[in-house]
């Protein structure tokens, strides 16, 4: 498991996260709403939700781990950023 869970792999899983949430935020603010966008956005939601906490509990131990690098640390700080926004919105 330590193969795939490198630097590299991990910023790219916390920002496609990310990139997700802030994608669905705009279709909401901007009341863009197409059949096909709802279907997608219905599909991957709830496993975006706890990709988010999984990859946020892996980052951190990640980051403690290995060698801290800037890229690393943005993409955990802007999921993290994400989560705590995502899990707001509920209460």
């Amino acid at each position: 498991m330590n193969k795939l869970v490198t630097t590299k792999n991990l910023t790219i899983a916390n920002l496609i996260i990310v990139s997700y949430f802030g994608i669905i935020y705009i279709l909401n603010y901007y009341k863009i709403d197409f059949v096909l966008i709802g279907v997608f956005s219905e599909l991957l939601t709830i496993p975006f939700l706890i990709a988010q906490l999984v990859f946020l509990g892996i980052g951190i131990k990640h980051l403690f781990k290995n060698k801290k690098e800037v890229l690393n640390i943005i993409s955990l700080l802007l999921l993290a950023t994400s989560s705590f926004i995502t899990l707001r919105s509920f209460f």
